[in-house]
């Protein structure tokens, strides 16, 4: 099945220039309050004379690449000075600015230019120096690349602008899966399954989407290649087939499989299909997220009475339970190895929140509070934001909050309710 058609063409020229400056976001603070840099951003000017459409092109790319560098709380940004900043990018430094960008496009209708260069007004060098070019709908990608390259030059820490989120949502009126940009731009409906399609999972290189559909009647697991823009069957075992966390080196998938018996974890090998049994528990185990070192797996399981929170490792067999509220479910590892977000209740009657736990299980932390039900966590992999499901406005929609649970946002509002987030390597 043709899903759609990735028309996607970047020259990238050789960096010239890196700078060692390094900020810590941890999950205690948002951020707000870090050293920023003073970047100037001028108007991007059009490759071309007397050619508005440059001229319009070129304000789009900024205000993208403005609103990305704006998000990642690591800037400051300068727009007002010197026009004639390509030829004399010292005159910003006097306006207080420690970096410049400048950049030239070109709209030519189905195919566009952008060539960027950054200076560090200090040293007096060129720190980036690159050209993009590519068919009109990947313009946005381009300007997200962009701005992920000048964080990771700057700062040292991986930018998120490039990434996207996979999610359900029945606004057809069944299941589909869907994916949104980071900044909740660009929607793509992925699947058209006309079934129950949900719990997307990203493979570990971002190329591939694995998700449980009831396509064929049996909870399957199917693969959307998104570079091939085609869905195929992944497994289709007895029983559920439960897409689960993938190991970071890519190679294994720690997945729920009943098999027409009690449902628990099994680690699939990506290549051969093979699937050996990690839990043997009466009841049901589900959720697996792999640790960021792949040496251990948490899941929910429901052996102590209600589902809570478990850990354990592959090589043992050694499981520690962690959490003990009313009622657990989805958990995600941060990317850092820490913490392990999840939705989880303290009572019967309470509506799930956002909460994390520790990998001791001695901190416990609640990230929501009276705004409706909240659930589906899933981290960004710069561990600094967490995706999540929310009732707040009434429908169930895809929000996005500080990993602290401050600045909770709604990412994208569209017709039905949205579930199970996933976001993007």
């Amino acid at each position: 099945m043709k899903v759609f058609k990735l028309a996607s063409l970047f020259i990238i020229l050789p960096i010239l220039a890196s700078a060692e400056t390094d900020i810590y976001i941890g999950v205690a603070s948002s951020g707000r309050e870090q050293a920023k840099f003073i970047i100037g951003m001028p108007e991007f000017a059009g490759e071309r004379e007397n050619k508005p459409e440059d001229e319009e092109f070129g304000k789009t790319m900024k205000e993208l690449i403005r609103a990305d560098l704006m998000f990642s709380r690591y800037f400051n940004i300068l727009e007002e000075g010197p026009s004639i900043a390509p030829d004399s990018p010292d005159a910003w430094k006097s306006l207080g600015a420690q970096h410049l960008i400048t950049a030239k496009t070109t709209n030519l209708g189905k195919m566009w230019t952008f060539s960027v260069k950054v200076y560090d007004l200090a040293k007096g060098d060129t720190v980036i120096e690159k050209y993009y070019r590519g068919e009109t709908a990947t313009a946005a990608r381009a300007a997200h690349i962009f701005s992920d390259e000048l964080i990771w030059r700057l700062t040292g820490k991986q930018g998120i602008a490039h990434t996207r989120i996979a999610y359900s949502n029945d606004s057809t009126g069944k299941k589909e899966i869907y994916s949104v940009d980071y900044d909740g731009k660009n929607m793509t409906k992925l699947t058209g399954d006309k079934s129950i399609a949900l719990l997307p999972r990203w493979s570990s290189d971002g190329t591939k989407i694995y998700y449980t559909t009831y396509r064929y009647g049996n909870p399957d697991m199917f693969e959307i290649d998104l570079r091939q823009g085609k869905i195929r069957p992944f497994t289709t075992f007895q029983g559920l087939n439960l897409a689960g966390g993938i190991s970071p080196d890519g190679t294994k998938m720690a997945m729920t499989l009943s098999r027409g018996k009690e449902p628990n974890i099994y680690i699939l090998d990506m290549a051969t299909k093979k699937a050996d049994q990690l839990t043997n528990h009466i009841g049901a185990d589900s959720s697996a997220t792999y640790s960021p070192d792949g040496k251990k797996v948490a899941f929910v399981s429901d052996r102590s009475g209600n589902p809570q929170i478990h850990v354990i490792e592959p090589d043992s067999g050694k499981i520690q339970r962690l959490t003990r509220l009313n009622w657990c479910d989805s958990p995600s590892w941060s990317p850092s190895g820490e913490w392990i977000v999840f939705a989880g209740r303290e009572n019967a009657a309470d509506p799930m929140d956002i909460y994390l736990v520790d990998i001791t299980g001695n901190q416990l932390r609640k990230l929501t509070a009276v705004a409706g039900s909240n659930e589906d966590p899933s981290w960004s992999p710069d561990g600094r934001y967490i995706a999540f499901t929310s009732t707040r406005d009434g429908k169930r929609q895809l929000y996005v909050m500080d990993a602290d649970g401050s600045a909770p946002h709604l990412l994208v509002e569209m017709p039905g309710k949205s579930y199970t987030p996933a976001w993007s390597p």
